[in-house]
């Protein structure tokens, strides 16, 4: 994964933004990986990431032409796996029906580099590690990582998490409290989000708006990715995303991060 750079010299179109989410949420998992101090298995069609019971195996698809080779690679480590398995592919190109998981599709989106406005209340782009854990909780509670209870500080974004080059993680308030909290990643050019959560108490208070706001402005000269939610991609498209295609998710059925 690369560091921040400050332009992009080529567009990125909607064509591209399968593979450009692809790349970036590998650098996201690798990052993530590493500061968890789990195995990280690189191929050409896929990157995985080998987690314990609580935070499981996560499989990013790299290329929509996986060889045999690789499927059964994948479908090995499924099966062996130690806690839950999510996978996600942006090809929509890779069957895993016959391992038994469930599976759903959500929209990759794009958005162009463009300004962007003001949160309309405080974010913080963390440093201190009493804010990593604020934003720790948020997303748990937001997501509602059941297998991330009880807390254990520090493992879901442990310390080594923000030091990773390109990662960066915000933290929005509401009444002097921690109310939204998201990921950014930047890696070879290209931005993408993740983790964009609000705290169950501050919700439909516009702290998603808030932290996404925050943690575009570092990155609004690049062209941005996500994978949206059926309930983010409204606030998504009002920030200038739009749909590219839809990528397919497979978990196992206690779904992680």
């Amino acid at each position: 994964m690369t560091a921040r750079s400050t332009s992009t010299d080529q567009p990125v179109s909607l064509a591209e933004a399968p593979t450009c989410q692809a790349r970036n949420s590998a650098a996201f998992w690798t990052a993530t990986g590493r500061s968890r101090g789990h195995e990280v298995i690189r191929r050409r069609g896929f990157v995985a990431v080998d987690g314990d019971e609580r935070a499981g195996l996560r499989i990013l698809i790299q290329e929509p032409d996986l060889d045999p080779g690789e499927l059964a690679e994948v479908s090995e480590l499924t099966r062996r796996a130690a806690g839950p398995v999510t996978t996600e592919d942006p090809f929509s190109s890779t069957d895993l029906s016959h391992l038994g998981m469930r599976n759903w599709q959500m929209p990759i989106m794009l958005r162009r580099p463009a300004p962007v406005g003001e949160p309309a209340s405080d974010v913080i782009r963390v440093r201190r590690p009493e804010d990593l854990q604020a934003a720790e909780r948020v997303v748990i509670d937001g997501f509602e990582l059941d297998g991330f209870e009880p807390y254990r500080p520090g493992e879901l974004f442990p310390p080594a998490l923000i030091e990773q080059p390109g990662v960066d993680v915000f933290v929005a308030s509401l009444d002097g409290a921690a109310a939204g909290a998201c990921v950014s990643v930047v890696a070879d050019g290209v931005g993408s989000h993740y983790w964009v959560g609000t705290a169950s108490a501050f919700r439909s208070r516009g702290a998603g708006r808030a932290v996404m706001l925050g943690a575009l402005a570092h990155m609004a000269d690049l062209p941005a990715t996500l994978t949206a939610s059926k309930l983010g991609r409204p606030l998504y498209e009002s920030l200038g995303y739009a749909v590219a295609t839809p990528s397919t998710w497979w978990a196992s059925p206690r779904l992680t991060a």
